[in-house]
């Protein structure tokens, strides 16, 4: 089986988080082929699908159920990418990821 990693979120992820299920049965070979780690929730451990759960949601705001990311073209999934990472959250006070980083980082400077 061959795997070809789209860059969706940046050129700097390393890492995918992934429920238990069937599709992610071959992820040593995933992880061998893309040199992407991937890390598994554990059972009966809901808090660490959150992120992950609302992730896909938001995702079903751009793309269809069903659809793959292989049938976009990669300055779609770039602008989808733009979207989701400048939206203000909730857990960091309506912040944005950037804006909350920025801040972290003049704070150690």
């Amino acid at each position: 089986m061959k795997y070809r990693r789209r860059r969706f979120f940046t050129d700097k992820q390393k890492s995918e988080i992934c429920d238990r299920g069937t599709e992610m049965a071959g992820h040593k070979k995933f992880t061998m082929a893309t040199k992407t780690g991937v890390y598994l929730c554990e059972p009966h451990c809901q808090w660490q699908r959150g992120s992950n759960e609302n992730t896909n949601r938001l995702l079903l705001q751009y793309f269809p159920k069903g659809t793959y990311s292989s049938i976009h073209s990669q300055a779609k999934l770039s602008v989808v990418a733009r979207q989701l990472n400048e939206r203000p959250r909730k857990t960091l006070g309506y912040e944005t990821p950037p804006e909350r980083f920025s801040a972290c980082f003049a704070s150690i400077s």
